[in-house]
């Protein structure tokens, strides 16, 4: 699909081929906190996700997309979640895996092809993503796409023994 094809990566649909990568990325505890997991994820739990990946997003209010090179390498995963279609919105989230392919422009890219597929082909009228504070990484890459940070939710999560504050930003597609 061209409207998911940017000029150094594309998005895709989860593969069954994807399980060790899913698997290694839910178990890597240094980022359960940007995805609030507190437990591993076992193999066979992952592969009923994979088996399921290809419903409607309208029936599972969610869509998981790979961020892949052009090479086929998989580099992230981008998400749209809580998928409201009364509402017309949903939320968004986004990794890009190795540390040493961050900061390159492949979440930017992500994100935007995200953003356009949102609002062109669901008819979203908005999307969100929480952010927690500190992670400058995140806010600018959000910023820089047109999210407004609307709100600082205080002490929303409980991280490594203490409460970090979260920011709400939004993108209204006007």
């Amino acid at each position: 699909m061209k409207t998911l094809k940017g000029q150094n990566i594309y998005l895709r649909a989860l593969e069954p081929e994807d399980l060790e990568f899913i698997h290694t990325i839910e178990n890597d505890e240094s980022i359960w906190e940007i995805s609030n997991t507190q437990t591993p994820y076992s193999k066979f739990l992952i592969k009923q996700y994979l088996d399921h990946a290809h419903k409607d997003i309208f029936e599972v209010k969610q869509l998981r997309l790979v961020i892949s090179s052009f090479n086929n390498e998989a580099l992230g995963m981008i998400d749209l979640f809580d998928f409201d279609f009364k509402n017309r919105r949903a939320g968004v989230g986004i990794l890009v895996k190795e540390p040493e392919d961050r900061l390159k422009g492949y979440g930017k890219e992500a994100l935007k092809l995200l953003i356009d597929y949102s609002f062109k082909h669901l008819d979203l009228h908005q999307l969100y993503c929480n952010i927690s504070e500190g992670n400058d990484a995140s806010i600018k890459l959000f910023s820089n796409q047109g999210f407004k940070n609307i709100g600082l939710k205080k002490e929303w999560n409980y991280v490594n023994g203490s409460f970090k504050n979260e920011y709400l930003f939004q993108l209204i597609n006007n």
